[in-house]
């Protein structure tokens, strides 16, 4: 049975919407992964599309989208808020994680990758663990 898996930021333009494209590439048909923002930007950085774009994966297929947009899909089975802090709403789910993940928004490009590989190896070893 596929696994839901929901992935919460600020803007869902970084760190949200990579955890969703990397749980779609890890997980395969074993996962359905969603992503979503508590104020959503409306837009990808273009830092992130190009990152994950060299790993294979087309993000400018995506869009930034609010909490209420990915509601309907709820309960999941895992919430993950990758630095959201106070703002995290709570969603339906089974487990609810915390990754204090720095916002890459406006970092320089060797920092943003170091960070988009921090998130690639925390959601493959969610992926191990569910």
């Amino acid at each position: 049975m596929k696994k839901k898996i929901l992935f919460i930021c600020i803007e869902n333009s970084n760190r949200s919407q990579i955890s969703q494209a990397f749980a779609r590439m890890f997980g395969g048909k074993n996962v359905e992964a969603y992503s979503a923002g508590s104020q959503p930007s409306g837009k990808i950085n273009p830092k992130a599309i190009a990152f994950m774009k060299e790993l294979g994966y087309d993000l400018s297929t995506h869009s930034s989208k609010s909490l209420e947009k990915v509601k309907a899909f709820a309960p999941f089975d895992v919430v993950v808020t990758l630095g959201c802090g106070d703002i995290c709403p709570w969603m339906p789910a089974r487990v609810f994680l915390d990754w204090n993940i720095p916002d890459p928004k406006e970092m320089n490009e060797i920092d943003f990758r170091k960070t988009g590989y921090m998130i690639a190896e925390k959601v493959n070893l969610l992926l191990q663990s569910i």
